[in-house]
């Protein structure tokens, strides 16, 4: 009988470090800074901070599932392994499948946006050939998917980088500054933040996406939750630096009305060519697609496994150690929907999908340390109030989105 294919096992924690840090940081924080001082004005680090914290109860919960059930298609286990529910385990797989596929839709109408600024050509052929340059590149093998994914995310800290070196000015006036940007004890003022931080919290997930290439990452008990926690600790250093840069450097209004307001930072410091970063941001938004179609295509695979999709998901192609049929599956979706489908509408829903799925996992945690009080040594542990917390302000975001 022959020997099923299995996935590779190819990336280490350097690699996986570079590829969470890459899938944080994406596109976003290239434009939500502006949008993130428009509702809570100086305090925006303060913002960032908040929706931090947050993410590190949501990570820490993760670093321990990762580390308990290395599995791909991770949420799905996770959520297996609590409720014992097929259809609940099937629900989330599904749901994160749809998160990526709206999120990689997104991008490459984002992508055809940076590019019009290069080349004029047609956005059907623009989204086409992006889908497919991508999918080549996630079918070829993981080791050049997170290879690539790695060298862009030196672009994209890169970017970052050279924001803050010709800001690098502005930092001394922050002890001048400083009782302008610590807010002051007013519930109007910390509701202002709040809602900055609801917003702020989206440009820290992708975390989450690590956990789904777990059966490719050597030792992925010990590898997976010190990269999880360094690629969330590294990016959170980035948003409050550039975030306090950008309320010292320029006036809150043009700061919040500016659509590119990185550019509007390195042409109001310098005489850099503003293009550049819209360049970099360019590559970026390659790289976060990149990130969803491997990360959805092993969710499908993982799905296989676990009997709540289609088998032929789970199939891996011998050459390459891909599952080839799931990424087709996806990036024919994908392209469909970047070609036709409301996109921006859809968008909405995903970030209540995301905390959903949030939620259910923090508290998939808790029920699953309830259960389970035997004290392991063969994986990472956070305490239980953790994944209790993480819950509670997944559950509060929930709510806060709903009242909005």
């Amino acid at each position: 009988m022959a020997q099923k294919t299995t996935l590779k096992r190819a990336i280490t924690l350097p690699l996986l470090v570079f590829y969470g840090t890459g899938t944080i940081l994406g596109a976003g924080i290239y434009a939500l800074i502006g949008e993130i001082a428009a509702l809570s004005g100086q305090f925006a680090p303060f913002s960032f901070l908040l929706s931090a914290m947050i993410a590190a109860l949501v990570a820490f919960t993760y670093a321990e599932l990762s580390s308990r059930y290395p599995k791909s298609a991770g949420e799905a286990v996770y959520v297996s392994q609590a409720f014992h529910s097929r259809s609940l385990t099937a629900l989330v797989g599904w749901g994160i499948v749809f998160t990526g596929i709206v999120s990689s839709g997104v991008m490459a109408r984002g992508f055809f946006g940076y590019l019009t600024e290069f080349l004029v050509i047609p956005e059907s052929l623009a989204i086409t050939g992006f889908v497919l340059f991508i999918s080549a590149i996630a079918i070829i093998g993981i080791s050049l998917s997170v290879t690539v994914a790695s060298l862009v995310t030196l672009i994209e800290i890169g970017g970052i980088v050279l924001v803050l070196f010709v800001s690098r000015s502005s930092l001394p006036s922050l002890i001048d500054q400083w009782p302008n940007i610590v807010p002051p004890l007013s519930w109007p003022v910390w509701q202002n933040i709040i809602f900055g931080a609801f917003l702020a919290f989206y440009a820290f997930i992708g975390f989450e996406d690590m956990v789904n290439v777990a059966e490719e990452v050597i030792e992925p008990e010990k590898t997976l939750p010190p990269a999880i926690l360094l690629a969330l600790l590294i990016t959170t250093l980035f948003y409050i630096l550039i975030a306090l840069v950008a309320v010292l450097t320029l006036p809150i209004p043009q700061l919040a009305e500016h659509k590119a307001p990185f550019a509007l930072i390195l042409k109001t410091n310098s005489d850099i060519p503003p293009a550049i970063i819209s360049l970099i941001s360019l590559i970026a938004i390659l790289n976060g697609a990149l990130v969803q179609i491997v990360m959805g295509s092993r969710v499908l695979f993982g799905m296989a496994e676990k009997g709540v999709a289609p088998k032929l998901f789970g199939n891996i192609n011998r050459a390459t150690r891909t599952p080839v049929i799931a990424t087709v599956f996806f990036a024919i979706i994908l392209l469909l929907m970047a070609l036709w489908l409301p996109i921006a509408e859809l968008a909405k829903m995903t970030s209540f999908v995301i905390l959903t799925i949030f939620a259910l996992i923090s508290l998939s945690l808790c029920l699953i340390k309830m259960r389970d009080t035997i004290n392991r040594a063969n994986h990472f542990s956070a305490p239980f109030l953790v994944p209790l917390f993480s819950f509670l302000a997944c559950l509060g975001l929930l709510v806060l989105q709903l009242a909005g």
